[in-house]
C-alpha cells in the first residue's frame, strides 16, 4: 500500500513506552516478573533492536517503576499520574526529553513483552512520505476473530489510509454472513488493528490537545479522534503479531513465547 506515497528520508524516530502502574485488571503489571526481569524491560530491550529508533525511553507515573528502570539502566522519565491515556503520557515525555520538532514519536505499548522489532520498522516506514502524519499497524485476521468485539478492526483506502476503526466486524459482508463462503472458508478480508502508533511531533501535539470525540466515546477507541478531526492515519499491513498482557493469566503464554529461540518469536 505504501507504493502510493512519495518517498524521501525517514526523519529521526524516538520510541517512548508509557508504563502506568495502575491497571484495573492487573495492577502493577509493568513490573510483573517475566524470566527474571520486569515486563517493561522486555518491551524496552526488544524495541531497542529496531534500527530505525534513535532512542527508546520509558515513561511512568510511579516511583517504583522508575526505581526498577534505574537499576536496569533503562532510560526513564517520570510523568504525571493524571493523564487520561498513554498517548498523553508519551507527549509529556517527548516534551521532557526535548526531542527535535521534526521527530517521529513512536508510542510502544508497555504490556507487549513479545514485541517483534520488525513491526516497529514497518510502523515508521511510511514517514518516508512527507504527507504522512500518523501511522499504525494491521494484520489479516480470520472471520471468526472479526466477530469478537475486543478485536478492533480497521478498513482502509487503496493507499492504506484508515477509513474507520470499529469493534464491529467491518466491512459488513452482506452476501457472506459471518464473512464466510458457503463452504465455510473466509471470503472477506478483515484487518485486525494493532495498537502501535507513530506520530510526527506536530501531530502528537495536536492530537493530545483535542477533546475526546463522539465516535471515540461511542466505540471507546482513541484513534477515532484522529479521523473525526481530519487527521489521516496511514495503516501498514505487517506479518507480525501482537501478544499483550491484560491479566495475570496471560503471563504463562508470554513466557512460553519468550523461552523459544529469538528467530521463532
Amino acid at each position: 500500500m505504501q507504493d502510493f506515497l512519495p518517498k524521501g528520508p525517514v526523519p529521526p524516530c524516538h520510541g517512548i513506552i508509557p508504563a502506568r502502574f495502575g491497571s484495573t485488571r492487573f495492577p502493577g503489571k509493568v513490573l510483573a516478573d517475566i524470566l527474571g526481569k520486569p515486563m517493561f524491560w522486555h518491551v524496552w530491550s526488544r524495541a531497542c533492536r529496531c534500527g530505525e529508533l534513535a532512542s527508546v525511553t520509558l515513561a511512568t507515573d510511579d516511583g517504583r517503576v522508575a526505581e526498577a528502570a534505574e537499576k536496569l539502566k533503562v532510560p526513564c522519565v517520570l510523568t504525571s499520574a493524571e493523564h487520561p491515556s498513554g498517548t498523553d503520557r508519551v507527549f509529556e515525555a517527548a516534551l521532557a526529553l526535548k526531542l527535535p520538532a521534526d521527530s517521529v514519536i513512536v508510542n510502544i505499548q508497555g504490556d507487549e513483552p513479545c514485541l517483534m522489532p520488525h513491526m516497529l520498522s514497518d510502523l515508521v516506514s511510511p514517514f518516508a512520505g512527507s504527507a504522512v502524519r500518523v501511522s499504525t499497524l494491521a494484520r489479516k485476521m480470520r472471520a471468526d476473530e472479526a466477530a469478537q468485539p475486543d478485536k478492533v478492526k480497521v478498513v482502509c483506502s487503496r493507499s492504506g489510509r484508515a477509513l474507520y476503526f470499529s469493534r464491529a466486524p467491518i466491512p459488513f459482508a452482506r452476501d457472506y454472513p459471518g464473512g464466510l463462503a458457503q463452504n465455510g472458508a473466509d471470503k472477506v478480508v478483515f484487518l485486525a488493528h494493532i495498537g502501535l502508533y507513530a506520530f510526527r511531533f506536530e501531530a502528537l501535539r495536536v492530537f493530545t490537545g483535542l477533546p475526546p470525540s463522539r465516535l471515540e466515546l461511542t466505540e471507546k477507541l482513541e484513534q477515532l479522534r484522529l479521523l473525526e478531526n481530519d487527521i489521516p492515519v496511514q495503516v501498514v499491513q505487517t506479518q507480525g503479531r501482537s501478544l499483550g498482557v491484560d491479566r495475570p493469566d496471560d503471563l504463562a503464554e508470554v513466557i512460553r513465547v519468550l523461552e523459544r529461540v529469538d528467530e521463532n518469536i
